[in-house]
């Protein structure tokens, strides 16, 4: 028993469902387009769990967070993929794929066929028991990856109203859940073995001052250690933490945010993989010609910096979906993917934004005893990365097209007087045309250049003039 599908989409993450708007707006037709997911619900946006989901009062619940309301479009709900045609396998994972026959067997038996594959698997997080620590089954520690997960957080922070909660894990599911846990009013400590938080991403700088605001809310940090080992009561609720350097912290609940690995199990001998993902080229095409990835799973070139990167963030999501679309229903159209890389994050009442690279020396900039400064990365003469704390629209979309600008930095004290005041400047400045070359049929297209015309006939009415005085005069001699 199997069907047979013009285009499938293997995952049920933010991916599928911005690549589901995109093939609608394409005009794929009723009965081509399946969607097959493990979840047991429609696509939805993932960073609403670390955020609305958590909160306390007039928490975000579905159908209110499913795809595509992330970025102001059309809110996708079961009853939009029935009157688009789209076929909905949820709740429904995939055993196996065979590339070369374009097949994939799932979990209840079918096989499923198709002309083209999007792989959109995301990734999984990374569980206590990968670095030898047991305890991962116990009721009060919880991860957050999907909608079942956040689902058990929130039963297990009602369930221990004003308890201790211990965060293992200094990086965004680390930082927003705990700031959630704080607006439930837990006592948060946060564990990591970095020296300061968003290790990946933030300067020390930088860092000092979402550490101090969270301390000014009460979060508790404990950094250059790792959890050890759990201490359990008679019922297998973890009581206790106990940390590497000696030190135990008693707990109510434990939030474990660690990392994520991408899911790329099924393609594994079968597609080329790198940097963690299935590497594609420029047009998010893997090794196979019929598979295609994106969102978390896919290692695709970064035009900007010139080599392969897998990135872990929504808006790559968003946009490799968007693109992937275009590439396969009209290739000729479509040019390569170029990606300046973006993360942002809301905290309590802080929001900043990312954009670039975070190489080189760094220019700092604004009040950082205030409520809004940013930064710039330099590296080889050009600015290559910005970042910006408590900035409104406008500057927002200024450090962002700085960034994907590049331009020559000579004089790294005159970036830092000048500041943001600099990326609004150079965002604000008109495109410059590189010169074109005219040739003389170019003309014939453009526009009438009535300076060259009326010079042009002049030239001519007196070239004929001069034949018709030598002619004339030829006639006369004969």
């Amino acid at each position: 028993m199997g069907r047979a599908f013009v285009y499938v989409i293997l995952g049920g993450g933010v991916a599928a469902g911005y690549a589901a708007l995109e093939f609608v707006k394409k005009g794929v037709s009723h009965g081509e387009l399946c969607i097959i997911s493990d979840e047991p619900v429609a696509p939805y946006e993932r960073p609403a769990l670390s955020k609305g989901f958590l909160l306390p009062e007039a928490a975000a619940r579905l159908p209110s967070f499913h795809t595509c309301v992330g970025a102001n479009e059309e809110r996708l709900t079961p009853k939009w993929y029935r009157e688009h045609g789209i076929e909905l396998v949820l709740g429904t994972g995939v055993k196996s794929a065979d590339v070369k026959r374009k097949t994939l067997l799932t979990t209840t038996g079918e096989t499923i066929s198709y002309k083209f594959l999007i792989v959109a698997t995301g990734a999984r997080a990374l569980k206590l028991e990968e670095f030898g620590v047991s305890g991962s089954d116990a009721e009060n520690v919880c991860y957050l990856r999907d909608i079942a997960d956040a689902n058990r957080l929130v039963n297990v922070i009602q369930s221990c109203p004003e308890g201790n909660a211990v965060v293992i894990g200094g990086g965004y599911i680390g930082m927003e859940c705990a700031a959630s846990l704080v607006i439930n009013k837990m006592n948060v400590t946060m564990v990591f073995p970095e020296e300061h938080c968003m290790a990946r991403l933030f300067t020390t700088k930088i860092a000092n001052y979402y550490e101090e605001y969270y301390k000014s809310r009460g979060v508790n940090f404990v950094k250059g250690t790792v959890l050890s080992s759990f201490d359990f009561d008679s019922n297998g609720k973890v009581t206790a933490v106990n940390l590497r350097d000696g030190s135990t912290l008693s707990v109510d609940m434990v939030v474990v945010g660690i990392g994520i690995r991408p899911n790329t199990g099924l393609f594994e001998g079968q597609l080329t993989l790198e940097k963690g993902g299935i590497k594609v080229n420029g047009m998010l095409q893997s090794s196979n010609s019929s598979v295609y990835a994106i969102g978390d799973v896919a290692a695709f070139p970064v035009k900007a910096f010139g080599e392969t990167r897998r990135l872990e963030h929504v808006d790559s999501a968003r946009k490799s979906a968007k693109h992937v679309v275009a590439a396969i229903m009209e290739p000729d159209k479509t040019g390569e993917f170029d990606y300046i890389p973006f993360f942002y994050s809301r905290i309590f009442t802080l929001s900043w934004q990312f954009y670039g690279d975070n190489v080189g020396e760094v220019v700092y900039f604004g009040d950082m005893s205030g409520s809004a400064f940013g930064a710039y990365w330099v590296s080889k003469g050009q600015l290559v990365g910005a970042f910006l704390e408590g900035g409104n629209k406008e500057e927002y979309e200024a450090i962002a097209k700085v960034t994907s600008l590049r331009p020559a930095i000579e004089d790294l004290t005159e970036l830092e007087r000048q500041g943001l005041r600099y990326a609004v400047t150079v965002s604000q400045k008109p495109a410059v045309s590189p010169p074109v070359e005219v040739r003389a049929s170019d003309l014939l297209l453009e526009k009438p250049l009535y300076a060259w015309h009326a010079t042009a006939g002049v030239i001519i009415a007196a070239s004929i003039a001069a034949f018709a005085y030598f002619y004339g005069k030829k006639r006369r001699r004969w």
